[in-house]
């Protein structure tokens, strides 16, 4: 623990600097592969959208102690319904099947009270219609579209265009990979699988403005006598922030993992299960997204515009004179003016980390 806490010091000093954007090809394979993947579940294995969306027959009845999974399914279908999911849902059964018309519905409750010694009246019946499923699958979708166009309005406003596209971007990038482990997993999607979706959305979010308001301030102070390039400005800032990220992440998640993996155990499946995985594998994605994914993109940006261009041109040109004239005197030392950049780079967010905590 005193090793971890060293180097988190270091990090909040500046004493460690991990190049992000310098990798950026590096991120740029991995989030690739990862897309790739996600989307090939998406296509090939696709979604198992639970019945609120597809629509479909609900029964809930206590579980008889000697009952098992299998036992249910084949009792249901022997009463003549097809697609039988059957879950844990705490002390109870939940059985879903396709759309059953009413003497169907009373055909497989009868055939549940018989088996199990169940009265009639102790089986919750429900029946979802498909319009209606497609109706909450449509005001969700609805949701996503309106919290991302004012994702991009506030970004846009708050700082800039081109930092609430890479932001975008990012956000993007975790729904797909965390929609490709629902696809791979075979784990049902539910409305609360989308407020997972969302809340991950805005975690993401969170983590990627605090590292743009940084950039901001840093990068302001850029000008024709700067000593660093904005690429270099933007990783310093990044890892200015990185412990105050890895932390947040630790936090959140760690509750998040016990749902998953202890209240689901013992609980059984159910909402927790629907919401914990899509919390879980966001924040995750959602952390590595916004040190990895959205800075470099907004670095790379950045750079093709003329003035940070004119400023790296002007940094590259002054460290290879650095380097002619320290190699003309044979000296074997970090040229001076690369010294000094890194000096400038870790004063500056030093300054603008220390300006934010007051």
């Amino acid at each position: 623990m005193s090793t971890i806490g060293a180097l988190g010091r270091r990090l909040y000093r500046g004493e460690v600097n991990v190049d992000f954007v310098g990798r950026y090809k590096l991120w740029g394979t991995l989030s690739g592969v990862l897309l790739v993947i996600s989307i090939a579940g998406l296509i090939f294995q696709g979604l198992n959208l639970g019945v609120e969306f597809r629509g479909g027959s609900v029964f809930s009845f206590d579980r008889p102690a000697a009952s098992t999974i299998q036992d249910v399914r084949t009792t249901v279908e022997d009463a003549g319904a097809h697609q039988v999911i059957v879950q844990e849902a705490g002390p109870r059964w939940r059985v879903t099947t396709q759309s059953l018309p009413e003497d169907g519905v009373v055909k497989v409750a009868g055939a549940i009270s018989a088996k199990y010694g169940v009265a009639d009246k102790q089986i919750s019946k429900q029946i979802i219609g498909g319009t209606w499923g497609g109706e909450v699958l449509n005001k969700a979708l609805i949701g996503l579209v309106v919290f991302m166009l004012a994702i991009i309005l506030y970004l846009t406003l708050a700082f800039e265009w081109k930092m609430a596209l890479a932001a975008v971007v990012a956000l993007i990038h975790d729904l797909v990979i965390t929609a490709g482990v629902y696809a791979w997993s075979g784990f049902e999607v539910t409305p609360a699988t989308m407020l997972g979706f969302l809340t991950i959305l805005g975690y993401s979010l969170y983590d990627a403005v605090v590292v743009f308001d940084m950039i901001k301030e840093v990068t302001a102070k850029l000008g024709t006598t700067a000593k660093m390039t904005y690429t270099e400005a933007a990783n310093n800032a990044l890892n200015h922030t990185l412990i105050r990220s890895l932390n947040t992440s630790l936090v959140a998640i760690l509750p998040v993992a016990a749902i998953l993996f202890i209240g689901t155990t013992l609980f059984g499946a159910g909402t927790l299960k629907d919401l914990s995985l899509a919390l879980f594998v966001g924040m995750i994605v959602g952390t590595y997204s916004s040190l990895c994914v959205a800075t470099p993109l907004l670095a790379n940006l950045k750079e093709r515009e003329p003035k940070y261009m004119a400023i790296a041109k002007r940094v590259a040109s002054t460290r290879a004179a650095a380097a002619k004239d320290a190699s003309a005197k044979g000296k074997g030392k970090e040229p001076a003016a690369a010294t000094s950049t890194t000096a400038s780079a870790n004063g500056a967010v030093g300054a603008a980390d220390k300006r934010k905590k007051r």
